[in-house]
């Protein structure tokens, strides 16, 4: 095995709490295959560390003195930065997750989310995925829904007609696998669904990925909803 692929996952810590992430880093440094490189009590510090240690995974909080985490991640993505960005936060409102997934989070997890969820969470994101809470998913999918409505928390984001021409690129098998991914299934369920093997359903994903202009699933999940392709109904159906 290369020394590459037992390589501990690197994360970093960007709270204005001290004693929250103390903790984190003694939760997180006890796994074999994590490692906290660097801690910051604020945004403007988490963007020059990231640029000089770059890292993996960072966690960061939304509300922090001078540049929130919200505009952190947006400026980290701006960058080019390597790292996934994982917003951890107490305040479970449609207007931080959305704005969060929009800046280019790859997920968003209350504080009161369970060790052992955190430490998966932070496995997926690393993996290439996306993870949010129960209850944030509930209120990113209904702020895209009020937004659809004529609502304000969407905003120009929620415009279904600017994602027509990307779907009109899709084929009729891409299309199916984007409906099923909106309502929530894995890989290997989509697998089960369409009879189809793993390989192809990564590629079909790839496929979705590269054509919406989406860097994850929750991505696809905004462009499924906000083109029609499924009933927002539907999904927070299932999410319930």
């Amino acid at each position: 095995m290369s020394a590459a692929s037992t390589a501990p996952i690197r994360v970093a810590l960007t709270d204005d709490e001290p004693l929250l992430t103390a903790g984190l880093a003694m939760i997180l440094s006890a796994q074999q295959d994590m490692e906290v490189v660097w801690q910051a009590t604020d945004g403007a510090t988490a963007l020059r560390r990231a640029a000089s240690d770059p890292v993996d995974v960072l966690l960061l909080d939304v509300q922090m003195p001078g540049m929130d985490g919200i505009e952190t991640t947006r400026r980290l993505v701006a960058d080019g930065a390597q790292g996934r960005v994982v917003i951890l936060t107490t305040f479970d409102t449609d207007g931080y997750v959305l704005g969060a997934i929009e800046a280019g989070a790859a997920g968003f997890l209350l504080k009161n989310t369970p060790p052992a969820d955190l430490l998966a969470a932070i496995r997926t994101v690393h993996a290439g995925d996306s993870v949010i809470s129960p209850g944030p998913t509930r209120r990113l999918l209904t702020a895209v829904r009020q937004g659809t409505r004529g609502g304000a928390h969407a905003g120009e984001a929620a415009d279904g007609g600017g994602q027509q021409p990307l779907l009109a690129e899709l084929t009729e098998r891409e299309r199916e696998v984007l409906r099923l991914i909106a309502l929530g299934l894995t890989n290997q369920e989509l697998c089960d669904r369409l009879w189809l093997s793993m390989t192809t359903i990564k590629t079909h994903v790839s496929h979705l990925l590269a054509k919406t202009g989406s860097r994850d699933r929750v991505q696809l999940v905004l462009t499924a909803i906000r083109a029609g392709v499924v009933d927002i109904e539907q999904v927070l159906s299932e999410e319930g």
